[in-house]
């Protein structure tokens, strides 16, 4: 069974499992051979150039395991007979912890202390603080609930948002009333048509004076013109891991809006993503060899 993997850690995993030939293919490397025959594809964390292309070219393809939770890249254009799972819960702890840390240092000016420490000024002020605060969580999933437990120790309130209600968590529909009353918006949503562009000017309107928005999801479920305009008010402040586009130009106005905290789509890249992203291949593979369900297969948009 040909396998490809986007790595040669992914790669030594699977060595030792019967009937597994791993070709590493990380998406800018040139193109193993016998694409035809390819029957499972790990595909790497940054997408390939040509995913139609290069999944219409798999025939013999039955599985694509991916190594992100999200998988819009793929699932619009999956063969009839091929699988789609995603990598659900290997990056909650990354996102997570990046989540709680943004919040901590926009609220307590962390960039401005840096930027003063490399100029040599004390600048002695108040500042925000996380303490005391609603966080609503908008997409409360398996990313949601590890966020939910950072943030026991810090004395707030979390007020979680998902697609569906359920026990304590409210439906997408009540999302309008919600944000009024909260001081940290954090945005864990899939990418999808439904989520593409929901944070507008209407929906950032509706928070409150001083509200940080946290962007830990895609960064087209965010209006970007509208945020930047948002911003140059001075009424919200952002922390954002992920932008539209992305990578960000250098002469985007976004770097120079006041009160935005911007890092490189870097809050799941951490060795606790990559231990757990090798463990659950491994897994799926010993799955798929032996005809038992997978894990985290895509039924929906995701």
């Amino acid at each position: 069974m040909k396998i490809w993997v986007p790595s040669q850690a992914v790669a030594d995993v699977l060595s030792d499992l019967p009937r597994v030939e791993c070709a590493v293919f990380d998406g800018t490397g040139p193109v193993p051979e016998g694409i035809g025959e390819v029957e499972v594809w790990i595909p790497p964390l940054l997408t390939v150039a040509d995913v139609p292309g290069t999944l219409a070219a798999m025939t013999s393809l039955r599985l694509v395991q991916t190594v992100t939770a999200g998988v819009e890249p793929y699932r619009p254009h999956m063969p009839a007979q091929a699988v789609l799972c995603n990598a659900r819960g290997v990056h909650d702890a990354g996102t997570a912890e990046w989540a709680v840390g943004a919040m901590v240092a926009v609220l307590r000016d962390f960039p401005a202390f840096v930027d003063a420490q490399r100029r040599g000024e004390w600048t002695y002020r108040h500042t925000g603080v996380l303490a005391d605060s609603t966080v609503l969580i908008v997409g409360y999933g398996s990313i949601g609930a590890a966020l939910e437990r950072r943030l026991e120790g810090f004395e707030v309130d979390v007020v979680r948002v998902a697609r569906s209600a359920r026990d304590g968590v409210h439906a997408m529909e009540e999302l309008p009333g919600l944000l009024p009353s909260a001081d940290v918006v954090v945005l864990l949503v899939p990418a999808t048509p439904a989520t593409a562009g929901m944070v507008d000017a209407g929906f950032m309107a509706r928070m409150k004076d001083g509200a940080l928005l946290v962007n830990a999801a895609r960064g087209p479920v965010v209006d970007t013109d509208a945020l930047v305009a948002e911003l140059k008010t001075g009424r919200l402040r952002a922390a954002l891991d992920v932008t539209d586009p992305e990578p960000l130009p250098a002469d985007h106005p976004l770097w120079s809006a006041p009160g935005v905290f911007i890092t490189p789509h870097v809050a799941g890249s951490t060795p606790a993503s990559m231990r757990r992203t090798l463990k659950l291949m491994r897994s799926q593979l010993l799955r798929y060899l032996a005809g038992e369900p997978l894990k985290n297969v895509i039924s929906d948009a995701y």
